[in-house]
């Protein structure tokens, strides 16, 4: 089965590598950047095929797949390509499983998948996507639940000054999680709020302290769970959100050009080039994905908190990212059960649609299980949880 991943950066690259040492798979990966290339061909010790080309549209995308004549596709490109290369494979009519974090609504696209014929899993990374997965399958499980809560964090091992950060994926849409208005459920409502709003000291277990604040990743889960309250949050360590607000505030996100010496600069294309090189891992560099997903409602006759907790570190013995490795297992694992035929239904499905298909998600825990990433579960009696104030501190677990 030939398939054909878009995108060989930090996630795409290892994605391939995946796909590649799956029996009966044979992998090519586009990319229009030789050294990102080069990495996918390294990091697949020479088993995928890789082709330069340029996948950025829906146009181009669709010729890239009839030209490869692929039978799946993975896109693993940066979010402002997403949703019109979703509608070039779309229009391929080939199965296709995104993780490029769009912007725009991917539901959008649902008719002419269905038109088409073909499965098609958007956001299917971590968070979004493992996320989502697990929180599906808690509102499935509990009685009346009421509450859903996800924290997430990626982020280098040891702590640099000033940043306090470093970037596993595209720098660009890390900003863009920065300035994207942040939805959440509250008493049934969707609500909005400041991304990078409302912090707290978390203090994660084999970690340490960190800080978590509001950004958009809720998404779909925000109108297909009937869960009166959900919320998502972001994890850093302690200082760096502070800093994205200062930078935010004085306007170098902004895409607006603004007049320099006579000549039109957008900021944020500065700020890329001078902040971006301090974001970028240097080879080898220890990297962490923490993560818990927590629900709580009713359960026969008491009140229980079900919950999933990831902690994940750099693979020394691949090389592979902690990041890098928890986004794309999710992804190719899916492309995998759509190979299987346990993903078939036409349309473009939100990951925790999934919860709801009969083996699915017990086979996307399998196969991060046998490669070392384990979402840990837990049920215990819990009552209904407090918010937390700013600046209180607490235990993720």
């Amino acid at each position: 089965m030939r398939v054909l991943v878009l995108g060989a950066g930090m996630v795409g690259s290892v994605a391939a590598a995946d796909l590649a040492a799956t029996p009966g798979f044979e992998v090519t990966v586009a990319d229009t950047d030789r050294k990102s290339l080069e990495r996918a061909r390294t990091r697949s010790r020479g088993a995928v095929r890789t082709l330069t080309a340029d996948a950025g549209g829906a146009a181009k995308a669709a010729a890239l797949v009839r030209r490869t004549k692929a039978d799946l596709v993975l896109g693993a490109l940066p979010s402002r390509f997403g949703f019109d290369v979703m509608g070039g494979v779309i229009s391929a009519r080939r199965p296709y499983v995104d993780i490029s974090f769009m912007p725009e609504d991917f539901r959008e696209h649902d008719r002419a998948a269905r038109r088409a014929g073909v499965p098609v899993v958007a956001d299917c990374g971590v968070a979004p996507g493992m996320s989502n997965m697990l929180a599906g399958w808690a509102a499935r499980t509990l009685e009346r639940c009421h509450t859903i809560e996800i924290m997430v964090g990626g982020l280098p091992r040891t702590r640099h000054w000033p940043w306090q950060y470093k970037a596993p994926f595209s720098h660009h849409d890390v900003i863009e999680e920065y300035v994207r208005p942040s939805r959440m459920v509250e008493n049934g409502k969707v609500v909005v709020r400041e991304a990078l709003s409302e912090p707290e000291l978390v203090t994660v277990p084999g970690v340490g302290t960190l800080e978590a604040f509001y950004t958009d990743g809720l998404r779909s889960l925000a109108d297909t769970l009937k869960v009166p309250n959900m919320r998502e949050k972001t994890m850093r360590w302690p200082g760096h959100a502070e800093l994205m607000r200062t930078l935010r505030h004085l306007g170098l996100f902004s895409h607006e050009p603004v007049d320099v010496a006579g000549r039109k600069v957008r900021p944020i294309d500065l700020t890329a080039k001078l902040l971006f090189p301090h974001w970028t891992y240097e080879e080898g560099e220890s990297d962490i994905t923490v993560m818990s997903v927590r629900a709580w409602g009713r359960l026969g006759n008491r009140d229980v908190r079900l919950a999933w907790t990831l902690h994940d570190e750099l693979d020394r013995t691949t090389g592979f990212p902690s990041m890098s490795r928890t986004t794309a297992f999710p992804a190719t694992s899916v492309l995998r059960q759509i190979a299987a035929g346990k993903v078939r239904t036409p349309g473009v499905h939100a990951p925790e649609a999934l919860a709801g298909m009969r083996g699915v998600l017990d086979a996307v825990l399998a196969d991060q299980r046998a490669r070392g990433v384990e979402y840990r579960p837990w049920l215990e009696a819990a009552a209904a949880p407090r918010t937390a104030k700013r600046g209180t501190r607490r235990t993720a677990r």
